[in-house]
């Protein structure tokens, strides 16, 4: 909780001085106004002075409206204090959550960072608050209401001492078994997070295996698990009340048997122990507000610990000091690779497996690699190392000649655009999801970008065209039509490489072929208008997909199992012969390469589509 105070509190400091101070002066009315009723007691309603108790009666008015307007001064500064710290808390984390690598997200995980992000800064908001208004008044409030008590007389300063110890061991008792199960709160509601998430983005899987039990049952238990814990900690906390008021009214019945037997032998006024009354009241309410704020702060302090873990992960890459890389010229561009992969492999965390396992390839510019194998064999991973999604931990990932590592983040992926496996498009517009890689992007490339993605057609269909609506996460099309659109984000602002990750898996053959036809044609006019041409990297898991690309790289469990054409991997790699006997007819198998499609051809010819496959 320091911490967080040191790093974001820095601006809010004049607020964390006026407010306590406000609160300051409004406990040493409170402070004061025992002692104005005693006189109010004893010069007014002991003497029947009747001027006496309205002059008094006007003091304690007076006291009201200031100590209230100081409060009110206090309450703003906690507002301004706790909301602007927690709104720059929960800037900051978000935008360093947004520079940690994929392996620091793997690491923490979604709902856990989702809850970081909202409770545990809501906890640490509410912490802020209550210590700008409280944290000041009721210790302050305890001590000074004993020591005006054992001012007013030593003897009945007894009872305070007695009581007060006593209360105080109540409470260490109870808060010493108390923290640990707030501890234990906030990872309980990591579970429930992670659950519905779950349940709510894969509700329609559920719906279809009919496990709506299942996924009920199992909210419940983590719901119940998390409830339980909590529980544990209202009974312990139950305690605390009764016991400390059972306390102070014993206190209190003391202090008016000893007070009224001081009272008969003239030794203090019958004001002095109500007084004495009201100050043992305070002190000992005081106590009761204190352990609550020990509560509040404990678990402020566990969500702080949370928050600060984020914030002091330190990302494993970075592209600080790296200078731009310079493209090759278009004119000059035979000696250049597009993308070389040096002894390259990854594992998700030490001691893991590889997932990628010594891989070496190297493709030239303007060429096409096709990346094929079974499912987990590492073909998602490898991409990730390109763009510098992740980083390998043994060999290098080059493109255009230059290590990844060397590149400006900013440089590297808009040189390189990826098509995820997963479309993912966000509330907004078509517009507004096309145009992340190049803000400024017209509407005629957009077009163009559309036409190649094989998704102008359904979007002129749309009343609003470009501006038509995109719910949160695309819900409103369909996966094809997100898979397009997503295909066609990449396109948009001339990438250099694009990385295709299984990102036409929803297609159908021919709208798969006529795609892969029209990147072609792209890559084609990109060199002929004199710019670099387009270098392609394709993974999917079918061979009518890859099996035109210039090299085609097949992968079992991270390893390369094969390099080279379909040809010479269908006459030399086993793996890559299976996978084809088992998609491909014998005719497809026997038959040789069609002629490639004109470039101005809308839709896919004929011999495209027959030797496509679709």
């Amino acid at each position: 909780m320091i911490e967080l105070l040191r790093r974001f509190g820095g601006k809010f400091r004049r607020y964390m001085v006026i407010g306590p101070a406000c609160k300051l002066i409004e406990v040493i009315f409170d402070l004061l106004t025992p002692l104005v009723i005693a006189q109010m007691i004893d010069k007014g309603i002991g003497a029947h002075d009747v001027s006496a108790v309205v002059h008094y009666g006007m003091v304690l008015g007076a006291m009201a409206v200031i100590g209230i307007s100081f409060t009110l001064v206090c309450q703003k500064m906690a507002a301004l204090t706790s909301q602007g710290m927690g709104t720059d808390i929960r800037g900051a984390l978000y935008q360093h959550i947004n520079k940690l690598s994929y392996a620091e997200l793997d690491r923490f995980g979604t709902p856990s960072l989702i809850t970081r992000i909202t409770n545990d800064i809501n906890q640490v908001q509410l912490a802020v608050a209550l210590g700008v208004r409280m944290l000041i008044r009721w210790p302050f409030l305890a001590v000074g209401s004993m020591v005006a008590a054992l001012a007013i007389d030593l003897k009945l300063g007894i009872i305070f001492l007695i009581c007060t110890p006593a209360i105080g061991l109540v409470f260490w008792f109870v808060m010493a078994r108390c923290i640990p199960y707030y501890k234990q709160l906030q990872a309980k509601l990591d579970r429930i997070a992670l659950i519905c998430r779950e349940g709510l983005s894969g509700a329609r899987v559920v719906r279809a295996f009919v496990r709506e039990d299942h996924e009920r049952e199992r909210f419940a238990q983590a719901a119940d698990d998390q409830a339980n814990t909590a529980i544990a900690v209202g009974k312990l906390s139950s305690i605390l009340n009764p016991v400390t008021f059972l306390v102070m009214n014993l206190g209190v019945c003391a202090i008016l048997w000893v007070g009224g037997i001081q009272v008969n032998v003239g030794e203090l006024t019958q004001g002095q122990v109500m007084a004495f009354v009201n100050y043992m009241t305070q002190t000992l309410t005081s106590i009761v507000y204190v352990a609550n704020l020990v509560v509040v702060f404990t678990k402020a302090s566990a969500s702080a610990s949370r928050i600060n873990e984020v914030l002091n992960c330190v990302p494993s890459i970075t592209d600080e000091g790296n200078q731009p890389v310079a493209l090759p010229e278009p004119g000059n561009v035979a000696p250049t690779s597009a993308l070389s992969f040096d002894h390259a492999s990854f594992s998700f965390g030490a001691g893991a497996a590889n997932a990628v396992n010594d891989v070496t390839l190297e493709l030239p510019l303007g060429k096409t690699l096709g990346i094929i194998g079974g499912t987990g064999s590492g073909k998602s991973t490898l991409v990730s190392l390109i763009p510098r999604l992740y980083d390998a931990g043994v060999g290098s990932v080059s493109v255009m000649g230059a290590d990844v590592r060397a590149w400006p983040l900013d440089q590297l992926r808009h040189v390189v655009a990826t098509v995820p496996q997963r479309a993912s498009l966000v509330s907004g517009t078509i517009r507004s999801n096309l145009t992340w890689r190049d803000e400024a992007a017209t509407d005629e490339e957009l077009w163009a970008a559309l036409d190649m993605a094989q998704a102008s057609e359904f979007v002129r269909n749309k009343p609003q065209g470009l501006d038509a609506p995109v719910e949160a996460g695309g819900k409103n099309f369909s996966g094809g039509q997100r898979q397009r659109l997503t295909i066609a984000r990449a396109l948009v602002g001339s990438p250099q490489v694009l990385i295709m990750d299984d990102s036409a898996s929803a297609l159908d053959f021919k709208t798969d072929a006529a795609l892969r036809h029209a990147i072609r044609e792209r890559s084609v006019r990109g060199a002929a208008e004199g710019g670099l041409p387009l270098t392609t990297v394709i993974v999917s898991q079918r061979v009518s997909t890859v099996r035109d690309a210039d090299m085609i790289c097949v992968l079992d469990h991270g390893s390369v199992a094969g390099l080279g054409t379909h040809d010479e991997l269908y006459a030399s790699c086993q793996l890559y012969r299976e996978i084809c006997q088992s998609q491909l007819r014998r005719e497809e198998l026997e038959g040789r390469r069609g002629s490639a499609a004109p470039a101005s051809t809308p839709t896919v010819p004929a011999s495209v589509c027959a030797k496509e496959g679709c």
